[in-house]
């Protein structure tokens, strides 16, 4: 019998029992959903880290630190040795640790190995608050500005080299220090309140003049008077990110001298003095993955820390692997289930249909051909489960994704997208797994005695 008319047979003798058939597909179509949807979020998920990553670092720039602890490799179940240059920092679960960061010293020696082009430091100043003259004061950081990073603006903008006293100021920003609009800010000055550490010397003071050392109220006026009030100038309002690193929505960009003098006011006499938790480090010929690698491995050598933004991206992209993995498994676990739905629906068919088989048999149909008869319609039912669920996810996800996008503020960006090959192969998958799923039931069928199958009431 040629493959054709076994297709069309099977396809035949599934449409005599829609029921039963609509209901084994049914059941394998709730997986097919959980998967279609899962799929579709993780090419979303990977698709808007890739957008972060490309918007904000360089490919040919290298993340080096002094601690391991920084990419959250080092074992903090035991003590470390103190180094002067340890400093606290809070890792991405909330806890607070002590870190040993880079120092001067240690920038020139990274300064001075081979391939290494330039350096730049992991700068952001916490400011006492911003405003402008008549209007109120807010908080604010302000953070060093990466000429790679790709900042969208409503107004002005950026100079390259970006140098001076300027600021780009965030959306945020705009109506509350009382600008009209984002051109309005344009050409502006507003002052940054940069707090200055309180020294032993002021303390001693303090002690000297009667007043308590640790009275609330006497710190809280000495860290009032210890501020410096700097003018920048606004050159551009960048638009509200969507793509920016967790955290930094609201960062006061100014020029990477800028943010390293004010850091140097604001760390004046502390420990934390240009000390930094990690810096960027730029190679020659960066976008050649073996110079890259070669001038890593250069910066390991000397002791430090060093992870290059490809992967960083391959960290995020794994850790949204695992979590949709997680999800993924319950829709595998709805197949597996669905299985034996297969194999029951199958030995059903066959019991059914015995008189069936032995006059197939008699008429001449080899074992062959019956053992495919039956392996066909489990891939029909395959077929059909895998599409339902499928279609299903793909007009609830097209039709949900703009209120997601909405939700979680992705802008230009899609939580869910749909790859047609990967549901094409996904269903194909499925009818594979029924055929496996009806090899036990078609065997069955192959092996009836074709007298002992007519003899059957």
């Amino acid at each position: 019998m040629i493959l054709q008319d076994l297709i069309r047979r099977s396809g035949r003798s599934l449409k005599s029992a829609k029921g039963r058939t609509v209901l084994t597909a049914l059941a394998i179509a709730v997986g097919t959903f959980a998967l279609t949807l899962t799929l579709a979020a993780s090419n979303g998920a990977t698709a808007f880290v890739n957008k972060v990553i490309s918007e904000n670092f360089d490919p040919a720039e290298l993340i080096v630190a002094a601690d391991e602890n920084i990419f959250g490799r080092a074992d903090t179940s035991k003590p470390q040795e103190f180094d002067p240059s340890f400093g606290t920092s809070t890792t991405n679960a909330g806890a607070t640790t002590q870190v040993k960061r880079i120092t001067e010293d240690d920038i020139a020696k990274i300064k001075a190995i081979e391939g290494v082009e330039a350096v730049r430091e992991d700068i952001s100043v916490n400011l006492r608050y911003i405003t402008r003259e008549g209007q109120k004061k807010y908080v604010g950081t302000a953070g060093a500005y990466n000429p790679f990073q790709k900042t969208e603006l409503l107004a002005g903008e950026i100079a390259d080299p970006f140098t001076g006293a300027n600021v780009i100021l965030p959306e945020g920003y705009v109506s509350a220090l009382g600008f009209e609009n984002a051109e309005a800010a344009i050409g502006k000055k507003v002052t940054f309140a940069v707090p200055k550490a309180v020294t032993p010397a002021q303390l001693q003071a303090q002690a000297a003049q009667g007043a308590a050392v640790q009275d609330p109220e006497s710190l809280a006026k000495l860290a009032e008077e210890n501020i410096v009030l700097e003018e920048f100038t606004v050159t551009a309002v960048s638009k509200k990110p969507t793509t920016s690193q967790p955290g930094t929505e609201l960062y006061l960009y100014i020029p990477a001298d800028e943010a390293r003098r004010l850091n140097d006011i604001s760390n004046q006499g502390t420990p934390d003095f240009r000390k930094y938790n990690f810096i960027y480090v730029r190679v020659t010929d960066g976008e050649n993955e073996d110079a890259l690698t070669a001038t890593q491995q250069r910066i390991k050598d000397l002791g430090f820390q060093a992870q290059s933004v490809k992967e960083t991206q391959e960290f995020l992209t794994n850790i949204i692997g695992v979590l949709q993995g997680i999800v993924a498994g319950f829709g595998a676990i709805a197949i597996i289930a669905s299985v034996f739905g297969i194999i029951n629906t199958m030995y059903i068919s066959v019991l059914q249909r015995t008189r069936e088989i032995g006059l197939m048999k008699a008429l001449g149909m080899r074992k062959r051909d019956i053992g495919r008869l039956f392996r066909f319609e489990a891939a029909w039912i395959g077929f059909l489960g895998g599409m339902i669920g499928s279609v299903i996810a793909v007009l609830l996800g097209t039709a949900i994704n703009p209120a997601i996008t909405k939700q979680l503020e992705l802008g230009d960006s899609s939580l869910l997208i749909f790859k047609p090959v990967e549901v094409a192969i996904l269903v194909a998958l499925l009818m594979l797994v029924s055929i496996i799923a009806g090899w036990l039931p078609s065997r069955k069928a192959a092996k009836l005695d074709p007298i002992e199958a007519l003899r059957t009431e």
